[in-house]
C-alpha cells in the first residue's frame, strides 16, 4: 500500500458525515507505518476503544469505512478473522460492524464480519506478527493476499452498496 496523508485518509470515508471523518482519531505513527507490508490501514480508536477504522485502495480509489467493534465474550475459545483467516484465541477477533453507505446507513442498516481486533491482518499474513498457531495451507504469501484483498473488497461493497 502507498503511504496515505491525513486528508487522504479524512476524504475516504464513505459512511459517517464529513464532520465525523474531520473529528476522529488517525494514528499517530502514520509515518512509521510499514506500509509495503500494509494491504489496508486498520487501526483502533485509543480514546473509545468500540471504534475502528479501516481504509482501502479500491478500483474508485481509496476506500474508509469506520466499525464499531462489538463488546467481546467468549475469552477462551478460538476464532478466525473473516478477511486473512487467521485463528486468535481469545479476544484476538471481535464482531466489527459498519454503518452502510448512503440512504441505507441513514436508515440505520448496518453490515458486519469477524475481523482480527488490532486490524493487523496483513502484518500475521506476512509472519511479522504472531497469532499464535498458524493453520498449515498449501498457498503460497502472494495467494493469501489475493483471498484476503477478496475478501476485504466483498465486505466494502456490502457497505457501499
Amino acid at each position: 500500500m502507498t503511504p496515505l496523508s491525513e486528508p487522504a485518509i479524512r476524504a475516504s470515508f464513505v459512511n459517517c458525515t464529513k464532520g465525523e471523518a474531520k473529528r476522529l482519531a488517525l494514528p499517530r505513527d502514520l509515518a512509521e507505518r510499514p506500509w509495503a507490508d500494509l494491504d489496508f490501514l486498520g487501526w483502533r480508536d485509543p480514546a473509545a476503544t468500540e471504534r475502528a477504522y479501516l481504509v482501502a485502495e479500491s478500483g474508485a480509489g481509496l476506500l474508509g469505512v469506520a466499525l464499531r467493534v462489538a463488546s467481546q465474550a467468549g475469552q477462551g475459545r478460538r476464532s478466525m478473522c473473516s478477511l486473512c483467516l487467521t485463528t486468535h484465541t481469545g479476544d484476538g477477533v471481535s464482531l466489527m460492524t459498519a454503518r452502510k453507505a448512503g440512504p441505507a446507513g441513514r436508515a440505520g442498516n448496518s453490515v458486519g464480519s469477524y475481523l482480527c481486533t488490532d486490524l493487523a491482518c496483513s502484518l500475521y499474513l506476512r509472519g511479522k506478527k504472531n497469532a499464535g498457531r498458524r493453520l498449515d495451507e498449501s498457498l503460497t504469501l502472494a495467494e493469501k493476499i489475493d483471498r484476503t484483498t477478496a475478501n476485504l473488497a466483498a465486505f466494502l461493497q456490502r457497505v457501499v452498496e
